[in-house]
């Protein structure tokens, strides 16, 4: 089952209850069987309604899929407008950020063949624009805290902010894939502590001592 921190995330998405029935059905199928195995006719099974009553609520799996990138667009959206709000150095947002990120991932391994599975969705335009949407807003606002940081002479401004930010946002995709291909087999919380760290090396101004 999921837990109760993906339902409430569903359930702040969806509009009816059959919806979000559906979509945590999609999410158990994905954990399961893998990208592929979503299909209408393994969610008829699995909720035990029919096809046609599945259609009424989305026309299609793609469309199901769009619901499942809202609920992670609504979410990380969400964290990337908190943290900017906060008033804290740079450093720490960044930190935060990637933190509530590999909580939400641990929190739910079945969103990560979802939203890192762009080369599955070629086909599907609608779902390439929802995810290149989903890059775009996070990256702009993580620009927005590296800009700040250079401001402050927090973080080196030897390069530029719009790289800086491709850079970590390339090397938390790099670290979920790993943790997917290896089966989960790690635990992402403990191991992305190492990396935010290292990433605090790479793009900290001056002096970066251990305790930091």
């Amino acid at each position: 089952m999921l837990t109760n921190f993906v339902w409430n995330l569903i359930s702040h998405a969806m509009q009816t209850s059959r919806q979000k029935e559906i979509v945590e059905a999609a999410l158990e199928l994905i954990s399961a069987k893998g990208i592929q195995g979503l299909t209408i006719k393994n969610l008829s099974n699995e909720i035990g309604i029919s096809e046609p009553a599945i259609y009424r609520h989305f026309e299609s799996k793609v469309h199901i899929l769009m619901a499942i990138l809202d609920v992670f667009k609504q979410n990380t959206e969400g964290m990337f407008r908190e943290e900017l709000d906060r008033d804290l150095p740079a450093m720490e947002k960044i930190s935060l950020l990637f933190a509530r990120n590999f909580d939400a991932f641990s929190h739910s391994p079945s969103l990560v063949p979802v939203i890192f599975s762009e080369e599955l969705f070629r086909s599907e335009p609608g779902l390439v624009e929802k995810v290149y949407e989903i890059i775009g807003r996070n990256l702009n606002a993580l620009i927005k805290i590296i800009e700040e940081g250079q401001k402050n002479n927090e973080i080196r401004n030897d390069v530029e902010a719009s790289q800086l930010a491709v850079i970590i946002m390339g090397s938390l995709r790099l670290f979920v894939k790993k943790w997917q291909y290896s089966g989960y087999s790690f635990d992402i919380k403990k191991e992305g502590k190492k990396l935010i760290k290292s990433l605090k090396k790479l793009i900290h101004k001056g002096i970066f001592t251990e305790e930091e």
